[in-house]
């Protein structure tokens, strides 16, 4: 019983978290006139990338005058703005072409306006770039989000008369330093009117589109986008770590500059098939269909909500959010997470209570349970590092665009390798460091570290979490004796790391206080039904638990490594912990020999999938630059 619900649950959270992570199925042109139709939009991206069209080039000059000429078809009245390109732009010109730079280079953004009833309300914009990377067709980055904004403008209009204004911009020499962009914010006439943007993007050929990014103060973004994402295909997919996350990297989109002057909006992309990113690969016939309607409904449901609404969002304090298997947006004020930590503690004690862990000795288990978290953690950073870097270089050491790209052609391998090890890890704290062998599971720990610094330099992050995990390993007083007390303890772990989080970041802390709750729920109603947990029934709780949590974190889990996995693949021990945390009172017990065969065989097939990945995809001799 208890072996099949531990397994059941897992693949059936499995099973959901994938299907919730497919597109929409794209419509055809048949499609009803008010709905977005990724086969309207195709015929557009077959014009725009039919072949790489970078700033300079012929091939630029003429999909500008495609979308001028489709444009003007829908009645947008386009008008060009140009303006010179900044220095570090013309830098990068000079470098993609091998070349010195070419005197008055210039970018030249194309601007349409469609009127709503009210000229005096501040208007709504939707943004992408038409100019493509050096050598990329750009079919993904961005002649999607230019065709989906020429579609979601046909179906606007279909949909009757605006209250406001809409303008589309789309900018140049993006994939420069952004100066399209720059350009419209700092000289257009219009830049004072607008009051939110819809930005476009991608970094791959597939997957669904993700909202990443919102202006700052989101408190009436985020209300809005939930009840427009409820007519979208596929719904969305969107969380705020997601954006808070994004904020502490270095990269930017045409979003960022409005962003900056204060503009509320919102900022879509999708980021799966990351081959095709810069990548001659990235051809309409390459692109996923799925992924164009997922980006294009929603797209067009936001816009069309927020030119029809009588006021726009108002700017107030960020609020904490996520969607629920892609299909519904939730969210809370931030100050709403102390409510949900302090329900957390309550249901915690009362099934420290209920269960009989009160006592001196039950309490002493919860604490070696937390240390069980604890090394879970730190074996999994030092494992995950290590497999990785079998894969290649970290990219803080990749000094050329060439390997960039090929890592991000490695990622699936990458992110495969990944979930293997952390299921070895997990495996062998079900099984036991005692009944594995503390000296053998200290010397892979040892070993995994020395890998990993040998291979990827010096990290000190990996070296405090290999003294740590060895530590743990060795310490024969360090492991939980009881299920309560291995249960209770990573509640109480994930409590601490949901107050730290709610503290210093709670748009990313939501993470640990959502999941913390969801396993306090499921103890306290574990304690109800019996309080010795011996009586199969008393499963089913955390059994729910892991179905309903683990599904949602697989979806998690997935967008985490597509968007940081190359650089910083132990985020992901991170959900491992999570998930165990739902699933840990249904792990097998007393079975240590098969769970260590079995964390053996995942941790050689995780070794495996990462050197597969320098074999499918080998390293070019690098180029000049770094990743653009």
């Amino acid at each position: 019983m208890r072996l099949g619900l531990f397994f059941g649950s897992l693949i059936l959270a499995l099973l959901i978290g994938v299907l919730a992570l497919q597109v929409p199925a794209p419509r055809g042109a048949d499609a009803a006139p008010e709905a977005f139709s990724t086969e309207r939009a195709m015929a557009d991206i077959r014009q725009i990338a039919r072949a790489p069209h970078p700033v300079g080039d012929p091939e630029h000059a003429r999909v500008q005058a495609y979308l001028v000429q489709r444009m003007t078809q829908l009645g947008l009245a386009p008008t060009l703005q140009s303006g010179p390109l900044s220095p570090e732009a013309v830098a990068r010109l000079a470098r993609w072409r091998d070349a010195p730079p070419v005197p008055g280079e210039r970018a030249v953004n194309i601007v349409g306006i469609l009127a709503g009833r009210d000229p005096a309300a501040p208007a709504v914009m939707m943004m992408a770039h038409y100019d493509s990377a050096w050598g990329s067709p750009g079919a993904a980055d961005d002649a999607t989000g230019v065709a989906a904004i020429l579609e979601a403008v046909r179906a606007i209009k279909a949909r009757g008369p605006l209250e406001r204004t809409l303008v589309v911009l789309i900018t140049d020499a993006e994939e420069l330093n952004l100066d399209g962009a720059r350009l419209f914010f700092s000289e257009h006439p219009m830049r004072d009117r607008i009051g939110m943007v819809v930005n476009l993007e991608a970094r791959g050929g597939g997957g669904r589109a993700t909202m990443f990014e919102t202006g700052i103060d989101n408190a009436g973004t985020i209300p809005l986008f939930a009840r427009a994402m409820r007519r979208a295909d596929g719904g969305t997919t969107s969380t705020s770590l997601a954006g808070y996350v994004y904020a502490l990297t270095p990269n930017g989109t045409d979003f960022t500059i409005p962003r900056e002057r204060g503009i509320g909006g919102v900022n879509f992309a999708f980021i799966g098939r990351p081959s095709q990113y810069h990548s001659p690969t990235s051809t309409p016939e390459a692109l996923d269909p799925g992924s164009v309607q997922s980006i294009g409904s929603q797209a067009l449901e936001v816009t069309d909500t927020l030119l029809r609404v009588q006021t726009l969002p108002e700017a107030g304090p960020n609020r904490v959010y996520a969607d629920i298997l892609g299909r519904v947006v939730i969210g809370h004020a931030t100050g709403t997470g102390w409510l949900l930590v302090g329900l957390t503690v309550l249901l915690a004690g009362f099934a420290v209570w209920r269960s009989g862990t009160a006592s001196r000795s039950g309490l002493a288990d919860m604490g070696r349970g937390m240390l069980g978290g604890l090394w879970l953690v730190a074996s999994g950073l030092v494992l995950i590092q290590a497999v990785r870097v079998l894969a290649g270089p970290l990219t803080r050491r990749v000094d050329s665009a060439d390997a960039y790209y090929t890592l991000l052609r490695r990622l699936p391998w990458m992110e495969g390798a990944t979930i293997l090890a952390v299921v070895a890890v997990a495996l062998v704290l079900l099984a036991g460091r005692e009944g594995i062998g503390r000296r053998v599971v200290a010397g892979v720990i040892a070993g995994a570290a020395l890998l990993a610094m040998v291979l990827g330099g010096f990290d000190a992050v990996v070296l405090v979490a290999a003294v740590i995990a060895i530590g743990l390993t060795l310490w024969s007083q360090g492991t939980a004796r009881t299920p309560w007390g291995q249960w209770l303890g990573l509640v109480a772990l994930i409590g601490l790391l949901a107050l730290a989080g709610q503290a210093l970041a709670p748009e990313a802390g939501f993470l640990f206080v959502w999941m913390a709750l969801l396993a306090a729920f499921a103890a306290a109603l574990t304690a109800v039904v019996d309080s010795r947990m011996e009586r199969p029934v008393a499963l089913v709780p955390a059994a729910i638990a892991t179905v309903i949590g683990g599904a949602w974190l697989v979806g998690l889990a997935h967008g985490v490594f597509l968007g940081i996995g190359m650089d910083f693949p132990g985020a992901l021990i991170v959900i491992g912990l999570l998930v165990l945390l739902l699933a840990r009172p249904l792990g097998p017990r007393g079975q240590p020999r098969a769970l260590a065969a079995g964390a053996a065989a995942c941790l050689i097939l995780a070794c495996g999938l990462s050197v597969s990945g320098r074999i499918a995809e080998p390293m070019p001799v690098p180029a000049p630059g770094g990743p653009s």
